[in-house]
């Protein structure tokens, strides 16, 4: 296995004399850094360690002996070299330069900068030399302007010194290419692609050049009204972005006095170093919603027969029907009055309308709450067995918290119907990985990019999905990586991608099995590889035989020249990793697309090694660690298989108790088992919204509506516990401590920022009381404890502890924590599976299960937007993030919209055969003809009201990524199959 994620190789090096300090240094290396290593201290402005060096300020100017002063930045050490950084003569320069810069920068009382984190560099270089603003006979200059069109950043022109770093963050770390300079000489100022107004620009809004700046030309602004303040008055606290899988390292610095977050910004650690996206810098402010559920809540009498209490909801005849609720005190805000549509009725909005919802729930004391949840668990448990009873948990919980609750489920109730949104995520992906490799889990990191020669990004938009993840491909790219973008869309990634083949949907298998077709034909297999460490290879070569790119062509859209060119490519690259997301997993045959995946990997020889390997993208912060946990219905943790004898009596000795033989239902088998007769009748629901994550909400809807006993535990009041009997106010991710793996098996730990606001408590102490009240003697005093336990039942998680993950987390399988980072890439010997090889599979094309016609004409693609988060109920609640992506919108091409007289803007309707919506058209270049984009963030244009439920045989995944709809104006008539966002069957 290895552990490095860069190869280390022999270099030159060179000696020189620095203040009469002795460096060696590598040959290259620069004086800064020279200097650095052997304690002297040179004063920079422009220049920082993580950018490349310019060299444009002047400020680390040193003599070397020379004509003119060196800038040390950008001058290499040379053997023998002597160096002076403090002379007189370069102390005056630097005083000079600072004062010309100072002359123009906002009074020290009114610095952007200065007034808030208080750590303007400039200001500090003007101490440091004794020069000041107010004392400089140099005349002022202002006038330059500022620009305040950003929600969250504010742009001082007058500020700035041109120093570049903000560019170089921009274009050199993130990759966005949005910053460059505008002007001519004291005119120059700099600006968002072609000078327009930051908030109007194709700016992301992740700060990277806030973290850049070192004057106050780019400062954070205040969110919430909280006061942004030096750091040190501040109290920080390292944790990890609560948002994707890639599991970013930030600081939240809190102002005690107000408990509340004042900014976040990245910090060191392997993976993400010190990067951050909009989301983790700016989407915090959601813990602190009004919103947020603060006491236990019964439903009342009258709310019964159950079924959803709002207007949106319910989305029938009912919207202005009221249903005579009981009382009780609100425990959340309200969210303004309510909206009429056309017909009079409500029209839907962004949240869950507490005013609506809550006169149909009473305040409880946590004790009545828990003892009702657990005597009707019980109750529905004796009356109808352990297949009456199901749990879903989060990903958005911490290792600890899904580890306790699977094993509530197993433990407490003898059933394995435990589950979560991995199955509506990288499930397919999953049992492939298993069944080829013996491995759910990544083979590499997203950073070992830096060492393949070439990268498949196949079925993702990891610039709105995984945009830190996305920083690193594209690095990548500009030093040489050349990068293959597989996916029906066009997104950002495609303009930084050596080839784009946009494939119709739904065809990858086909793709990938004429590309696998070329590379044999080309005698680019790794033959060696194959015999050693493959099987079943001839059954993958006679079955992609009958693939050749143009019969390819014909299935995927993409021209057979163009096929042949990609695997001549892949093939002749020395290293090379595939990176896929969920346009890969999600769809009827998302297990047969990640067979191809691993096939054509092991093939070429590129698993093992750094720079190769195998990379689903995973979604959630924690979608892999609760998987590793046990959080799936079919594994206890660590992917041990609850069918296996030996494996049942290991977890039934550790547990003290009798365990389920049979593998339990997954989450779109439990909402179909609550509708049969003999099915679940009783469900407890961690941090899960089903009725806009899953397939077909009709069919939600009525499942939910059919339960005997719903208990939901969350943070706020979502559509699903509508459906509730009791509501459990649960901890947000920054009120609690612990564990959460990433899509690299970095384990980290998040840690506590505040306390829950009112009678909240934290997940698993919920979890841990209701354990008890069904009969389990549990008495864990801390997450360190539960993870103890834990890992104890995990052989990929030995060695690991909560005192030794340090700030920076450690990747398993890790031998020795202590000393090392973990392993980076998997497989370098063996495989995972029972004989040590990769076992390929074979797979043939199969179309959609739903197919276009002439009343279905467009096929819908779902997914994510950069600003949004799965169901939105937090990303739609922070301040940044609502702001700058407020509105559903259905991504159309230029020509299909123009076909329907559609114009950019319009507010439309989208049709299927489960359900309507309406939505606003946005004209998109980056979808194909034929096919449009929904995100499924909004609840007022529920996409998953279309969607089909139809699921993959192995992986049990719904359909996500396909089935056919119509777009069309308002005013066109036709019957509608369901109204609003939840019509009735």
């Amino acid at each position: 296995m290895t552990t490095l994620e860069e190869p280390v190789t022999s270099v030159r090096t060179v000696t020189a004399q620095i203040d009469g300090q002795t460096a060696t240094v590598p040959e290259g290396t620069t004086i800064y850094d020279a200097a650095k290593q052997v304690g002297v201290d040179i004063p920079v402005l422009c220049h920082n360690e993580r950018y490349d060096p310019v060299g444009v300020c002047r400020m680390c100017v040193v003599d070397t002996g020379g004509r003119v002063l060196a800038a040390a930045c950008v001058r290499p050490c040379e053997d023998g070299m002597t160096v002076k950084t403090d002379t007189e003569e370069i102390r005056r320069n630097r005083a000079t330069l600072t004062e010309l810069l100072i002359t123009d920068q906002p009074p020290r009382a009114e610095d952007p900068k200065q007034t808030t984190t208080g750590d303007n560099l400039l200001l500090d270089l003007a101490d440091r030399f004794d020069v000041a603003r107010e004392t400089t006979d140099l005349p002022c200059g202002s006038g330059r302007g500022h620009d305040s069109s950003n929600p969250v950043i504010q742009v001082d022109h007058d500020a700035c010194i041109l120093c570049d770093r903000c560019v170089r963050a921009c274009d050199d770390l993130q990759g966005n290419d949005v910053i460059g300079r505008s002007g001519k000489g004291y005119a120059t100022t700099i600006a968002f692609d072609l000078n327009d107004p930051m908030g109007a620009s194709s700016c992301v809004t992740c700060g990277e050049c806030v973290q850049a700046c070192p004057t106050g030309a780019l400062t954070n602004k205040a969110i919430n009204n909280i006061p942004i303040q030096p750091r040190e008055q501040l109290d920080a606290v390292d944790s990890v972005c609560p948002y994707c899988g890639v599991g970013c390292a930030l600081t939240y610095y809190v102002d005690r006095s107000r408990d509340a977050i004042a900014f976040a910004e990245g910090r060191d650690q392997p993976g993400s170093k010190s990067r951050l996206c909009v989301k983790g810098r700016y989407g915090w402010d959601y813990a602190a919603s009004p919103q947020r559920l603060t006491v236990p809540l019964i439903r009342v009498d009258s709310a019964y027969p159950k079924g959803p209490l709002s207007a949106d909801v319910r989305g029938d005849a009912e919207n202005d029907r009221g249903r005579g609720g009981g009382g009780g005190n609100r425990s959340g805000g309200g969210r303004g009055e309510k909206k009429k549509g056309r017909d009079g009725r409500r029209k839907p909005g962004g949240l869950v309308d507490y005013d609506e919802v809550l006169p149909y729930f009473r305040e409880a004391t946590w004790e009545e709450a828990l003892d009702l949840v657990a005597r009707r668990l019980k109750e529905i448990h004796a009356a109808g067995g352990p297949g009456a009873i199901a749990g879903f948990g989060s990903a958005k919980c911490s290792n600890e918290e899904a580890y306790l609750f699977q094993k509530l489920i197993r433990a407490g109730f003898g059933t394995n119907n435990v589950d979560h949104c991995t199955r509506l995520c990288h499930a397919s992906s999953v049992a492939a990985l298993f069944e080829g490799v013996g491995s759910g889990a990544v083979s590499t990191t997203y950073g070992d990019v830096a060492n393949a020669e070439v990268v498949i990004i196949t079925g993702s938009n990891p610039t709105a999905n995984h945009p830190v993840a996305s920083s690193f491909f594209k690095q990548a790219r500009r030093r040489g990586t050349k990068i293959i973008y597989v996916d029906p869309r066009a997104s950002t990634v495609a303009e930084h991608a050596d080839y784009h083949c946009q494939v119709k949907p739904g065809t990858d298998v086909a793709f990938y099995n004429a590309i696998m077709h070329e590379v044999i034909r080309l005698g680019l297999i790794d033959r060696e590889f194959i015999a050693a460490r493959v099987s079943n290879y001839e059954e993958l070569a006679r079955t992609v035989a009958d693939y050749p790119p143009e019969r390819a062509a014909q299935i995927t859209g993409i021209d057979a020249d163009e096929i042949r060119e990609v695997a001549r490519v892949w093939g002749e690259a020395a290293s090379g990793v595939i990176y896929w997301g969920m346009g890969i997993s999600q769809h009827t045959t998302g297990t047969d697309n990640a067979r191809c995946l691993i096939a054509l990997c092991s093939i070429t020889g590129n698993v093992g090694r750094p720079g190769t390997g195998l990379h689903p993208l995973r979604g959630q912060n924690n979608v892999q660690g609760a998987s590793d946990a046990g959080l799936v219905p079919m594994f206890y943790p660590d992917y041990q298989g609850v069918d296996g004898d030996a494996t049942r009596q290991r977890f039934e000795q550790a547990w003290g108790t009798r365990l389920d033989p049979n593998r339990g239902l997954t989450v779109t088998e439990i909402i179909g088992s609550v509708l049969k007769p003999d099915g679940v009748r009783g469900m407890y629901m961690l941090g899960e919204n089903p009725f806009l994550s899953d397939p077909n909400i009709n069919k939600v809807r009525k499942a939910l509506a059919a339960l005997d006993f719903l208990v939901v535990q969350d943070i706020f009041l979502t559509e699903t516990a509508e459906f509730a009997d009791v509501i459990l106010p649960a901890s947000s991710y920054l009120e609690k401590d612990g564990s959460y793996t990433n899509t690299d098996r970095r384990v980290q730990l998040g840690r506590k920022v505040m306390d829950p606001p009112g009678q909240a408590r934290v997940d698993w102490e919920i979890v841990q009381d209701i354990a008890r009240r069904v009969g389990l003697d549990w008495s864990y005093t801390s997450p360190s404890e539960v993870f103890d336990e834990m890992v104890a039942l995990m052989p990929s998680y030995a060695n690991l502890r909560h005192d030794n993950l340090g700030l920076s987390g450690k990747l398993y399988p890790n031998a020795d924590p202590e000393h090392s980072d973990g392993t980076v890439v998997l497989f370098d010997e063996r495989f995972n599976t029972d004989d040590g090889l990769a076992h390929l599979v074979a797979a043939q094309w199969l179309p959609a299960k739903e197919l276009p016609d002439a009343e279905y004409p467009l096929v819908l693609n779902t997914g994510r937007l950069l600003e949004h988060w799965h169901t939105g109920s937090m990303t739609r609640r922070s301040f940044a993030l609502d702001t700058i992506a407020p509105i559903a919108e259905v991504y159309m091409h230029p020509k299909d919209a123009a076909d329907r007289g559609l114009a950019h803007g319009e507010l439309v309707r989208v049709r299927s055969r489960r359900g309507v919506i309406e939505l606003k058209v946005r004209i998109s270049h980056r979808e194909q003809l034929g096919n449009v984009f929904i995100p499924f963030h909004f609840r007022e244009a529920a996409a998953n009201l279309l969607t089909i439920d139809e699921i993959d045989p192995f992986g049990k995944i719904p359909e996500f990524k396909f089935c056919a709809v119509q777009v069309e104006a308002l005013g066109v008539r036709h019957a509608e199959p369901a109204a609003a966002l939840g019509a009735g069957e």
